[in-house]
């Protein structure tokens, strides 16, 4: 459904360093875009012909397997619900991140699992030789270990793990197509749930919490935090090798570009920072905050190309729906979207 947590232009990048000190960097970046997954294409293949029935949420049913290095999927299984850790760090971090996504949506949102029928949650580590990415499949999740020179393995980021599980929520609800705006909202999207699981683990309020995607993944020699600052999109990472971060956080800086789907990971930190802007504004947890506004929005009927107007404005009336109209709710979502420069009720056209 996705091209995986890192944006295609930045293994791009490391595909074509010529430096001998990152040669593992290199290889693993060029290994990685060859590589027939993740599938590279605008819309999901796995849609059901019919949403399933939903359920009460119960408890999650997880199964992770080691690909073992090849890129044969699912691979050997390693661990079913309910057995003991493995001992195998990325294995144990992948279940206790299947488990942490499936209970802010079971929690927060009523939602059982990903498809709100109880879907198994199926997750291979391990995946390739120094495989720089994890994605969501349209089936299950998968992992790579990382090049241990720029990224590390990719399992210890649970707001990663939580980002490419909720392209699945995405999948089963709006659908957005992946490419332009609507393909920046999927993104957006997954970034907003990713941040969600990560706080909603840890107990933390809008206040505390980081707002940063894919904290963990870089290993020290890089300067950067994480992949995407929800807080301050642009400011994630500044490095000599990576370059300087390159998201925008308003519509004054939107990225018109062919790469990436139309710039589906650059033009997301957009939707990204109203989100952290009106969750932030209400204060509390964003859980039980903003993120049932959101949650609503994409479950209530939103058209599949939807343009940054037609989802602010979707976002505002799902405020209202759920606060009221004079709420304080309502006006900090319409203000968040003001701020980054999206005018809410103007239809617009998909970019």
């Amino acid at each position: 459904m996705c091209n995986g947590i890192v944006p295609p232009y930045l293994l791009r990048h490391l595909s074509e360093l010529d430096r001998d000190d990152l040669r593992d960097a290199t290889e693993a970046a060029q290994r990685t875009l060859v590589s027939p997954f993740p599938p590279r294409h605008p819309r999901p293949t796995a849609i059901p012909s019919a949403p399933p029935e939903p359920v009460e949420p119960t408890d999650p049913d997880r199964t992770i397997s080691d690909a073992q290095g090849t890129e044969t999927l699912p691979g050997r299984v390693v661990r079913r619900e309910g057995d003991d850790p493995t001992g195998d760090v990325a294995a144990d971090e992948a279940y206790d991140g299947l488990g942490a996504t499936y209970d802010l949506f079971a929690e927060a949102f009523g939602r059982a699992s990903i498809d709100g029928a109880g879907l198994p949650l199926l997750a291979s580590v391990h995946y390739g030789q120094r495989y720089d990415n994890a994605f969501w499949d349209g089936s299950q999740m998968v992992f790579g270990d990382g090049d241990g020179q720029v990224f590390g393995r990719f399992t210890a980021s649970l707001s990663v793990i939580g980002h490419e599980l909720a392209h699945g929520v995405t999948q089963y609800t709006a659908d957005l197509v992946y490419e332009g705006q609507s393909g920046a909202l999927n993104e957006s999207i997954s970034d907003v749930f990713g941040a969600l699981v990560e706080q909603h683990s840890r107990g933390q309020g809008a206040a505390e919490a980081s707002w940063l995607i894919g904290e963990g993944l870089f290993t020290d020699e890089v300067e950067g935090n994480a992949l995407r600052s929800m807080k301050a999109p642009g400011t994630a990472y500044d490095d000599d090798v990576l370059g300087k971060d390159p998201q925008p956080a308003t519509m004054d800086d939107y990225i018109e570009t062919t790469d990436d789907n139309g710039g589906v990971h650059l033009n997301s930190g957009i939707p990204n920072h109203a989100f952290y802007l009106a969750a932030t504004a209400m204060g509390g947890n964003a859980w039980e905050t903003a993120g049932p506004i959101w949650y609503d929005t994409i479950t209530s009927g939103l058209s599949a190309t939807a343009t940054f107007a037609e989802f602010a404005a979707a976002t505002v009336s799902a405020a209202a729906e759920r606060f009221g109209d004079d709420s304080p709710e309502r006006a900090a979502v319409a203000d968040a979207w003001s701020t980054v420069g999206v005018p809410i009720g103007d239809t617009g056209t998909t970019r």
